[in-house]
C-alpha cells in the first residue's frame, strides 16, 4: 500500500512538474499576453482555473543564482546553484464538498549546482541561499485546518519548521542566507530544520486578534537521516536523537507605517557533544528577536515605502559553533514610480564564533606561528549585501547582487583575505 501510494505521489508531482514547465498543449491558446500573465506557462488555456475551483491548485518555480568572486576568499572564479519546485494544494472543502475540511499540501523540491562559498570565498555565511542537498527529495507533505473557531489553527505532516517559525519574508529580497531567512544560529546551534529540510512534526497557531499571533510546535530531530539522498522520499521517522519545540510570539504593527516583530525560542532535548569536551549536553535552546517596520512611506502613493529590518539571535553556548548572529537593513520597495514591483535592499550581519570553537582551534595548532594566527582572527565574520530587484515581468525576477565578506576565515581558524563577490540571482514562476 504505501510503495503504490509512493509510486502514485512521485508520477502525480513529475507530471505535475512537466506541466508547469513544458508548457502545455492548451497553454498555446492562451490569449493573456506573456509580460502581463501571472506565470510564465498562464492559465493552460482555462484549465489551470479550472482545478484552482475545483480544489486544486498546482505550482512551480525555478531559481538560480551565480556568484563571482572578484577578491580575497580562497581563489576567483564562479559558481552557479539552482533550485526547481512543484507543489499541490489540495483545498479538501471543495473537493470533497464538506466545510472547514482543510488543505493538503504537497511539495517536491530538486537542488542542483556548486557553492561559491565552499569553493571560493572560505566563509562560513552561504553567498547561495538556495544551496544545501542537491538531489531531489519531498519537502513537504501536511494536512492543515482550523480547530473550534477561524482564529486557530493546526498543521500536521512531514514539513520544514522553518517555513512558519523565525523567519520574515521580507529577508527573502537577499541572496546570501546569511540574511535569507534565518538567522544561522538556529541551524547551527540544534536540531532546527530550514529549507528544504522537513521533519515530521505538528505545529499550532492562535491568532489572539488583529495585532497578536502565539505559536508552537514539536518536529523530531532527525539530523542522519533527512539528509539522505538514499531516503528522499521515504520520509524517515527512525532513529531520533530527540525532539525540539519552539514557542513564538508574532506582534503585527497595523499602523500607517506598519511593521511585524517576532520573539522567538526553542528547546532540543537532544543529547549533543559539548565544544572541546568528552561530554554530552542534555539539551540544547536559543532564542531570537526579528523585526521589520516601515520608517517610511509616501503618502501621496502607498507602495513606496522604506522598510527597517533587524535581527539577533543567541543559541547554546555548550554546543552551537555560531554563538549569536546580528544583522540590520533597510529594503526600498517602489524604487521608482516607473518600477512599481522592484526593490533595493542593503544589509550588514555579523555572526559570532563561539570562543570554545575558538580554544579548540588554537589547541589544534600545530606550530607557534599556526597558533598565533588563529588568535589573531577576529571573532566572527562580517557580511554586506546590496542589491537591486527587478521585477522584468510577474513571473520573472532579475536581481543583481553584490556581497562583501570580512574575515571569511573566522570560523574555520584559516586566514583569508576579505571577499568581495558578485551575482545574479533568477527568479521565475511556472
Amino acid at each position: 500500500m504505501f510503495f503504490s501510494f509512493r509510486a502514485l505521489l512521485t508520477t502525480s508531482l513529475c507530471s505535475g512538474l512537466s506541466l508547469c514547465i513544458l508548457s502545455p498543449t492548451s497553454a498555446l491558446a492562451d490569449t493573456s499576453d506573456l509580460m502581463s500573465r501571472s506565470t510564465l506557462t498562464g492559465d493552460w488555456g482555462g484549465e489551470r482555473q479550472k482545478l484552482v475551483d475545483k480544489g486544486i491548485t498546482l505550482t512551480g518555480d525555478y531559481s538560480s543564482e551565480t556568484i563571482s568572486n572578484l577578491h580575497g576568499g580562497i581563489k576567483r572564479g564562479t559558481r552557479y546553484a539552482q533550485q526547481i519546485r512543484v507543489g499541490a494544494k489540495f483545498d479538501l472543502s471543495k473537493l470533497l464538498d464538506t466545510p472547514d475540511a482543510g488543505f493538503v499540501q504537497i511539495l517536491v523540491n530538486d537542488r542542483r549546482g556548486h557553492s561559491a562559498t565552499e569553493d571560493l570565498l572560505g566563509n562560513r555565511l552561504s553567498a547561495q541561499e538556495n544551496y544545501g542537498g542537491e538531489y531531489t527529495r519531498l519537502t513537504e507533505f501536511s494536512y492543515q485546518r482550523n480547530l473550534f473557531s477561524p482564529d486557530v489553527s493546526a498543521k500536521i505532516g512531514y514539513m520544514v519548521m522553518g517555513t512558519d517559525f523565525g523567519g520574515m519574508p521580507i529577508l527573502t529580497n537577499f541572496v546570501s542566507a546569511g540574511f535569507c531567512a534565518h538567522p544561522l544560529t538556529m541551524s547551527s546551534g540544534s536540531g532546527w530544520g530550514n529549507y528544504p529540510t522537513a521533519h515530521w512534526g505538528g505545529e499550532l497557531r492562535y491568532d489572539v486578534n488583529d495585532s497578536l499571533t502565539l505559536q508552537t510546535a514539536v518536529f523530531q530531530v532527525n539530523p542522519e537521516h533527512n539528509s539522505l539522498p538514499s531516503e528522499a522520499f521515504s520520509m524517515p521517522s527512525h532513529d531520533s536523537t530527540g525532539a525540539i519545540l519552539p514557542l513564538e510570539a508574532i506582534f503585527n504593527n497595523n499602523a500607517f507605517l506598519n511593521g511585524q516583530y517576532k520573539v522567538g525560542w526553542y528547546y532540543d532535548s537532544s543529547n549533543s557533544q559539548k565544544i572541546g569536551s568528552t561530554e554530552k549536553s542534555s539539551n540544547r535552546t536559543g532564542a531570537y528577536v526579528l523585526m521589520d517596520q516601515a520608517i517610511w512611506r509616501d503618502e501621496q502613493d502607498p507602495e513606496s515605502v522604506l522598510r527597517l529590518f533587524g535581527q539577533a539571535a543567541t543559541s547554546n553556548a555548550a554546543t552551537s559553533p555560531m554563538r549569536r548572529w546580528y544583522s540590520v537593513g533597510l529594503v526600498k520597495q517602489k524604487p521608482f514610480a516607473s518600477r512599481p514591483h522592484d526593490s533595493i535592499a542593503l544589509g550588514y550581519g555579523r555572526a559570532v564564533l563561539n570562543s570554545r570553537t575558538r580554544d579548540v582551534q588554537e589547541a589544534a595548532a600545530t606550530s607557534f606561528g599556526e597558533y598565533e594566527m588563529i588568535a589573531n582572527l577576529d571573532n566572527g565574520e562580517q557580511m554586506i549585501e546590496l542589491n537591486y530587484g527587478a521585477q522584468v515581468t510577474p513571473w520573472l525576477l532579475l536581481r543583481p547582487d553584490l556581497q562583501y565578506y570580512i574575515e571569511p576565515g573566522a570560523f574555520s581558524g584559516k586566514k583569508r583575505g576579505n571577499a568581495l563577490a558578485v551575482g545574479l540571482q533568477i527568479k521565475a514562476t511556472f
